[in-house]
């Protein structure tokens, strides 16, 4: 039964993008349907005395936050906590949207089952190991399927019926969702491959070192290799301007970070990372169309761009909802009364993910929000310093990448609206404790 469970928490991860990157409101209820009953036989083989039913202290650290932003939704129902509403109407709530609120509320419910959950079944290296794999091999599927339907003209998805246009979508609905997607997917494989390169030194000898690069690639570290390429070639299709940039400047920061504090370095930790900037970033993409990249990044100014008005009118709405905000869910209904003029486009997201949350959930529990994952962001610097178990290292350098691209990625986009991406990211959250609670050694069969 507890190995019926991980399979089905692995085919979940799996799944989280397919249906239009869980998105869409029917996508997110599915996919709650499906986490509950996971969930629910979670509880049964609990309640069989077979496994714990709470997961290791560690996890208070993500399911805290999760709950507590549950409390503040359901505060936002509650009627008549309003204080600015109309005296004659006692059923006023705090949500200006409460039929969004609830969605929300039910989102975030979907996301603290799933940590549990992912607290609960990854509990040994080996575990640790295999759903690293299942995200890297979820990342390889989009970026399999997002490349094949960009390099085919005027094809229509098979998924859904999408006509697809020049920036790589894959099943996604929007390209800066599969963009930031693939990043996360890539810094965690990235981790992986590190965590298998050899801490021994073959010599100077010609033979021996033929010899290891014969067994590279020969290996399962090639196959990785391959499958970070095609990721690498898929994120460059999306034409993300930030998604792109985020991703290589958090791996630069954090490669440089690991060059020098990294214990027990790697042989060919350098050699992996340069080939990463020279094969991947500058061969590797300009034949898949790198300068598109860079030429919407020159052209990007503050005159063609409406996102800076779009933050620059939603200032006021956050002063006047800094404690509670105006209900999860609800920016696209708050801020239209605030906006100075029309745009060029429909903006039902703020297109920057601190200041959404802020808007509606409010500033504390934003706040703790971000704790959450600065957090975790230390747990994985200390276990690429402190710890020796390669594994434990690699994924840990994998986490450090993500979270820091998610920091800057999520100041121009709201990547965190879409189930996959969040729920990708709460994964992420979960193996950077884990990695730097479980044991090392004989110990490593589990953790409390």
């Amino acid at each position: 039964m507890k190995s019926f469970i991980f399979s089905c928490l692995c085919l979940l991860i799996f799944w989280l993008p397919i249906p239009l990157g869980s998105y869409r409101p029917w996508a997110l209820m599915l996919l709650t349907v499906m986490v509950s009953s996971v969930f629910l036989c979670h509880l049964w083989l609990a309640f069989k005395e077979e496994r714990p039913l709470f997961p290791p202290r560690i996890s208070v650290y993500i399911l805290g936050p999760l709950a507590l932003v549950m409390l503040v939704l359901t505060i936002q129902l509650v009627p008549g906590l309003n204080p600015s509403s109309n005296p004659l109407n006692s059923l006023t709530s705090i949500s200006i949207d409460p039929s969004q609120t609830q969605v929300m509320l039910l989102k975030t419910l979907c996301y603290f089952l799933f940590a549990w959950l992912v607290f609960s079944y990854v509990t040994t290296a080996t575990k640790l190991r295999q759903i690293c794999y299942v995200v890297v091999a979820a990342g390889l599927f989009q970026a399999l399927y997002a490349t094949y339907l960009n390099l085919q003209p005027n094809i229509t998805s098979p998924l859904f019926g999408f006509r697809h246009h020049e920036r790589a979508i894959g099943s996604f609905t929007y390209s800066n969702f599969l963009a930031n997607y693939l990043a996360l997917c890539l810094a965690l494989g990235i981790g992986v491959l590190i965590s298998q390169l050899s801490l021994n030194s073959s010599g100077s000898q010609f033979k021996a070192k033929l010899r290891d690069m014969i067994t590279i690639l020969l290996s399962s570290k090639m196959l990785l290799r391959l499958s970070l390429i095609a990721m690498i070639i898929a994120l460059i299709l999306t034409r993300s301007r930030m998604g792109n940039s985020a991703f290589f400047i958090a791996l630069a920061a954090v490669s440089l970070f690991a060059f020098f504090f990294y214990d027990r370095k790697p042989r060919y930790l350098r050699t992996l990372i340069i080939s990463f900037f020279v094969l991947d970033l500058i061969i590797v993409g300009a034949m898949f169309g790198v300068e598109k990249v860079k030429e919407r990044l020159v052209e990007t100014s503050l005159q063609s761009e409406t996102r800076d008005e779009v933050i620059e009118d939603s200032i006021p709405l956050l002063k006047d909802n800094v404690w509670l905000g105006t209900g999860g869910g609800s920016f696209y209904t708050a801020f239209p009364a605030y906006q100075s003029g029309p745009y060029s486009g429909f903006y039902d997201n703020a297109h920057n993910d601190y200041l959404q949350f802020a808007i509606e959930l409010g500033v504390p529990t934003t706040a703790l929000l971000g704790l959450m994952m600065l957090f975790a962001l230390y747990k994985s610097i200390q276990t690429m310093v402190k710890r020796k178990t390669p594994l434990y290292q690699g994924v840990a350098f994998g986490c450090t990448v993500a979270i820091l691209h998610m920091l800057l990625h999520s100041t121009v986009d709201y990547s965190l609206q879409a189930g996959a991406n969040a729920m990708t990211f709460i994964i992420i959250l979960c193996l950077a404790l884990i990695s730097s609670a479980l044991p090392s050694g004989k110990r490593s069969r589990g953790y409390k």
